[in-house]
């Protein structure tokens, strides 16, 4: 913050200290967000915080495995939380203006939500067919005999990115048509300068550089990362459409990767009904409707 405020002297800059993985912690910093009387409308959410490759099964202080907890639910319920000063910002403007990004992955393209073992008790091949997770995808990652365990940190990670999405096709259905809020998720890369890694164990590393050697993926700068958020953030043409059944795929637009509107995720993963499914789940978790 202190480099930003060097450079761009002129904006104003609030530090909003929040533990996304608590519920507690996240309504205290709504609180807090609500209470600056000085800001009464709030225009874009970026929701980027994120956990990856957490080695055990960890349950949040809400009994939510980790994952799901930090990367999903704690986004939802702070911009549920805050949603009245996006829905006041909104207020006169073109729709699309005031946006909520939410920052997903790649795992939309081989991942679905694991709905009948959400905290990851069951052993994959006990799951129903549609819920088991991509096990030669995982083998890619240095993750073998993946049938036979339940938790597997690579899969935490790609049902919450999952979530991600699901995420922004429910706030569309609720806010789009009658505030004017819209909500894309991007895909930013594979961006191996952040703290993101920080939990991957050496064999993840090296199953991860040598995917990138064979070509898998091309790593991107910080800078190069941020432009898919910035893309979704700002792009008016990107409020036009978004949401329809293109070619068979529902929801279309709604999903962005390489500053492009992004149509290979899995059906499940851009699925209406699995939107629904999520919002009920995340109202039910954190015992709170919204409506506005």
């Amino acid at each position: 913050m202190d480099e930003l405020k060097a450079e761009f002297p002129n904006v104003d800059y609030r530090f909003l200290e929040v533990d996304l993985s608590s519920q507690e912690s996240v309504r205290k910093a709504a609180d807090v967000a609500l209470s600056w009387s000085d800001i009464p409308a709030i225009d874009l959410v970026i929701n980027s915080a994120g956990v990856m490759g957490l080695q055990e099964r960890t349950l949040s202080k809400d009994g939510i495995e980790m994952h799901l907890a930090t990367n999903h639910v704690g986004h939802w319920l702070l911009t549920c939380l805050i949603m009245p000063k996006l829905v006041k910002a909104a207020q006169g403007k073109p729709k699309g203006s005031v946006r909520i990004v939410n920052v997903t992955s790649g795992s939309p393209r081989l991942a679905s939500m694991r709905w009948s073992d959400m905290n990851f008790d069951k052993t994959n091949k006990d799951l129903p067919e549609d819920e088991q997770p991509n096990y030669e995808f995982l083998k890619l990652w240095g993750y073998n005999n993946t049938e036979e365990v339940a938790y597997i940190p690579l899969d935490g990670y790609n049902r919450s990115k999952v979530a991600n999405v699901l995420f922004s096709i429910g706030v569309n259905k609720r806010l789009f048509a009658e505030h004017g809020i819209l909500s894309l998720s991007v895909h930013p890369g594979v961006i191996m300068e952040t703290e993101l890694k920080r939990n991957f164990v050496q064999e993840t590393l090296d199953a991860v550089a040598k995917l990138g050697a064979g070509g898998f993926y091309k790593p991107k700068t910080l800078g190069a990362g941020a432009s898919t958020s910035l893309t979704a953030a700002l792009d008016p043409k990107l409020a036009v459409g978004v949401g329809e059944t293109h070619e068979g795929s529902e929801n279309y637009g709604v999903f962005l990767a390489d500053c492009q509107v992004f149509d290979k995720a899995l059906p499940l993963a851009v699925s209406s009904s699995e939107a629904e499914k999520l919002w009920e789940f995340s109202e039910k978790i954190t015992g709170q409707e919204f409506s506005w």
